[in-house]
């Protein structure tokens, strides 16, 4: 399968450099540029773009506007997220809207490329230690309502699935949630299916904000002490 990329950057170089990175990946296509976030709804309908390398800052429609705006269409491409730092409140906005990641725009190009192949494949490009260095660096502000509102967001699930959130939240793949929980891959796979509809979630880097926010890593460090 060909993966079809939009670009969206307000800056005709950056826009330039990832082009030249994508293109030279036989499966990756490009298949539009925009340098604003008002453009980016046009031109998915037109493209039926994959995946879509979202800059956060730009002019007129920033970048987690437009991302909220996609991913509350029907099948939305992923969106990735570009930025000039790791530890930015407006990427863990993006990412609570549903990003499935984030690049810093000096990543290296195959771990860009890479980080397309995963997210078009429905993997997030985000790990667990990153995710607690987001919400440590940019998220005090406001925790204690947060943490509520998450726990009565994650009261609807029942223990297993609870369990699962836990692993998922861990940054554990599949099987090694399944080897901790001692459950078949497939089991867990249907049981973080039945959490992302029941908490009309989009990915599973949003059942890990949601487990970070509701305390859940901490509490179930304390249990294994």
């Amino acid at each position: 399968m060909t993966i079809r990329v939009l670009l969206v950057d307000d800056d005709a170089l950056v826009r330039a450099g990832l082009r030249l990175m994508l293109d030279g990946a036989p499966d990756i296509e490009i298949v539009g540029e925009a340098a604003d976030g008002d453009h980016v709804v046009p031109l998915v309908d037109a493209h039926r773009p994959h995946v879509v390398l979202m800059d956060i800052r730009m002019p007129a429609v920033d970048g987690l506007t437009a991302t909220e705006t996609l991913r509350r269409r029907a099948e939305p491409p992923e969106v990735l997220v570009l930025t000039t730092f790791h530890a930015d409140s407006q990427v863990l906005r993006a990412l609570r809207a549903g990003a499935a990641g984030f690049l810093l725009k000096d990543t290296p190009p195959a771990e860009i490329v890479a980080a397309v192949r995963k997210v078009a494949a429905g993997e997030p490009v985000l790990s667990p230690a990153v995710t607690r260095q987001l919400i440590q660096h940019v998220a005090p502000a406001g925790y204690d309502s947060r943490r509520e509102r998450a726990r009565e967001v994650l009261a609807v699930l029942g223990e297993r699935e609870r369990e699962v959130a836990v692993g998922v939240g861990r940054g554990l793949a599949n099987a090694e949630i399944a080897a901790s929980l001692y459950m078949s891959v497939p089991t867990v796979k249907t049981h973080v299916s039945r959490i992302l509809t029941k908490l009309d979630l989009n990915n599973r880097v949003q059942i890990a904000l949601l487990v970070h926010d509701a305390g859940l890593l901490e509490e179930a460090g304390a249990g294994e002490e």
